[in-house]
């Protein structure tokens, strides 16, 4: 993109990131919600490696860019996934300003696409995704399955009480047990949260963590509020075989 500094970010905008550029300029100084996600990248940056040369990192639902950038800056080469082209060439865009190695590459698509790459990353985010799709569980068996080291998870959640140990099993006449305090639960959203209709699920943090075991998954940090880091647990891994089954079965159409 040969697009001059001082017109592009408004012919490009709106903007959802804000991209803090080497001139000083940024892309959404007036955003709602403040320097964002820059203060949502101070939440966990500190616990990811300040060197990550060699890495190969992946950004699902990047958005303009921000986190891909990031990663670069710390020596990470980085695929940057979006299905919105808007924000897709805001990236590539940017990428001129704040990736001058060109370590990040910018492609359509969706976490459901991850199913015809065959690559494992050693970083990847799936931040402020899960609650968009319709179907997150499939997502996040999709993501762990290119999962090489460790997956940054965020997502919307809803207020929920401690969680409890759930049994290995109860019987069918014990469904009461569903309603007790900690049981993981998840809200469906049939219309719209915050006016957005994509906002499907708001699940609490008991459920995200029991989903992400359910992929195989363990909880190594929980670095703020609604993020998790996470990794792989193949030693705790009992569901592998039937999650792969259902995986194959919902995907053999694109494999």
């Amino acid at each position: 993109m040969t697009l001059e500094v001082p017109g592009a970010i408004g012919e490009l905008g709106p903007w959802f990131h804000n991209l803090h550029l080497p001139d000083g300029r940024q892309t959404a100084p007036e955003h709602p919600l403040g320097d964002f996600p820059a203060f949502k990248w101070g939440q966990i940056a500190d616990h990811l490696p300040s060197d990550l040369s060699g890495a190969r990192a992946l950004d699902i639902g990047c958005n303009a860019g921000f986190y891909s950038f990031q990663l670069a800056a710390r020596g990470a080469e980085v695929l940057a996934l979006d299905l919105d082209e808007h924000y897709l060439r805001q990236g590539r865009w940017a990428a001129g300003q704040l990736d001058p190695e060109g370590r990040v590459e910018f492609r359509q698509g969706s976490v459901y696409d991850l199913v015809d790459i065959e690559e494992s990353f050693d970083i990847v985010l799936f931040l402020g995704v899960l609650y968009h799709l319709r179907h997150p569980l499939l997502a996040l068996d999709i993501v762990a399955e290119r999962t090489g080291g460790t997956l940054v998870l965020q997502t919307l959640t809803m207020p929920g009480e401690e969680p409890v140990e759930t049994p290995e099993d109860i019987g069918i006449d014990e469904r009461e047990r569903l309603l007790a305090p900690g049981w993981p639960r998840a809200g469906f959203i049939e219309h719209r949260l915050a006016g957005d209709p994509t906002n499907w699920w708001a699940a609490d943090a008991a459920a995200v963590e029991a989903m992400v075991r359910s992929a195989g998954m363990r909880i190594a940090e929980r670095p703020a509020h609604e993020f998790w880091i996470c990794e792989p647990d193949p030693a705790e891994d009992h569901a592998r075989d039937l999650r792969q089954s259902e995986l194959e079965a919902a995907t053999k159409g694109r494999r």
